[in-house]
């Protein structure tokens, strides 16, 4: 019984971040490739890709987590409450983020410097 439940939860999570990548733009099957896939949150979440190396270093790798989680639900939309539940309970707020009707707002271009007046 125990082993149903956790494919369930397996599948409902690897559904529910296919979806959210789907909604920002991006390939589906890339949620499913490690390190491939934190690749691919760090661009939807508008952050450098180098940040992929400070992911793998202990402790530091848990406060990039929520900083990139609250970068995601801006992107989408929502609060930095929310960003945190992504961080510190992704089985509850990811599905949320894939079934609900927030679309992603993307990266805003920031515009280029007014050239000086002569």
């Amino acid at each position: 019984m125990r082993s149903i439940i956790s494919l369930a939860v397996c599948v409902l999570m690897i559904v529910s971040v296919w979806k959210v990548f789907t909604k920002a733009g991006k390939p589906g099957w890339a949620s499913i490739i490690p390190i491939y896939n934190m690749i691919v949150l760090l661009e939807i979440a508008g952050k450098p890709i180098w940040w992929i190396i400070l992911m793998l270093i202990p402790v530091v790798n848990l406060v990039i987590a929520i900083v990139v989680a609250i970068a995601i639900a801006e992107q989408f939309g929502k609060g930095p409450g929310f960003g945190v539940g992504l961080a510190l309970l992704g089985i509850v707020f990811y599905p949320i983020l894939a079934f609900s009707d927030a679309s992603y707002v993307g990266i805003a271009p920031s515009a280029p410097p007014a050239p000086p007046n002569a």
